[in-house]
């Protein structure tokens, strides 16, 4: 089927691509069993070093405990995040000028520092402006750096979101006596959800893989740091960081399939029936055609209009 953006590949395109995606599938291979060759070389397939992660003490002392700690603070990073990067790409579209000015020099400030240097600014100032315990400490700065980063770039996310939103949707809701606050909530940000998800999706997945820097600088005990230990302990670096790969493929994946999901039934949910109301449908009182609309009749529709429930032809 061709399209504007697409032709249907013809004999010779289709011999091509076939040709292509074996020489590819061979080369994938190849690199593959290099790998594997030199793993083996490396003695980085013996079985004591794989061993550890077939019983449950690397799980249960080391792995289980740092993901625990990752998915808390992701998760916290998220609920915080989320609402108030929509607070700020709302505000970015404000009509005053100050607030639109203060909304985006905060953003673009926060956007243009890298999450690292936020984590570790917010470490310091709790080190030196708060009696937050040393253990809890972490936590705390890696949150804080997250939040302010991904806030953000969601604000950005959330004002794109609405901004692609055909004008007419904004001149209809003004047309029928809505304010602009009313406008934003019930029409536009219900339709830009949708558009928007696949963005934030990406974004939420940012910061399930950002939180193993809290553990590189600030000594935060997350997924990557657990495994840096459980590596010390059984002298397993590489089969180590294979596994804990693994992990993060598998919970991404967990969370952008969930977002696919959620995103199908939005879709599903917005599609309309498409039946049209015909002549047979609506009963015209003539008294009252001519006349101001009240405020409806027994049919439930505007003075003068009864609607009834015989299908359209």
């Amino acid at each position: 089927m061709s399209s504007v953006l697409y032709d249907t590949p013809g004999p010779r395109a289709k011999r091509r691509n076939v040709l292509l995606s074996v020489v590819f599938t061979v080369l994938l291979a190849l690199l593959l069993w290099w790998v594997w060759l030199m793993m083996d070389e490396k003695k980085q397939l013996e079985w004591d070093l794989w061993e550890p992660f077939t019983t449950g003490e690397a799980w249960t002392t080391y792995l289980l405990p740092g993901l625990a700690n990752t998915l808390k603070a992701a998760a916290i990073s998220m609920v915080i995040a989320l609402p108030l990067g929509a607070v700020f790409g709302i505000a970015r579209m404000s009509d005053h000028a100050w607030v639109r000015g203060v909304a985006g020099t905060v953003v673009e400030f926060f956007r243009a520092i890298p999450v690292l240097l936020l984590m570790l600014f917010a470490n310091e100032f709790y080190v030196r402006s708060t009696d937050i315990s040393s253990e809890q400490r972490p936590l705390y700065a890696v949150v804080t750096g997250l939040v302010l980063y991904n806030a953000s770039v969601l604000a950005e996310i959330v004002r794109a979101g609405i901004l692609s939103l055909p004008r007419g949707q904004t001149e209809a809701a003004y047309a029928v006596g809505l304010r602009k606050g009313q406008t934003m909530t019930n029409i536009l940000l219900p339709q830009a959800v949708t558009a928007m998800l696949p963005a934030i999706v990406s974004q939420l997945v940012v910061i399930v893989k950002d939180t193993a820097l809290g553990g590189v600088m600030l000594g935060f005990t997350e997924l990557l740091n657990g495994r840096q230990t459980l590596a010390a302990n059984y002298a397993n670096v590489i089969p180590s960081f294979i596994v804990v790969a693994v992990v993060y493929i598998v919970l991404n994946f967990i969370l952008t399939s969930f977002a696919s999901w959620l995103e199908k039934r939005l879709r599903r949910s917005k599609k309309s029936t498409g039946a049209v109301l015909g002549e047979d449908t609506v009963e015209v009182n003539p008294a009252a055609v001519g006349g101001t609309f009240g405020t409806g009749g027994e049919g439930g529709g505007p003075s003068g209009f009864t609607f009834h429930d015989k299908p359209p032809r």
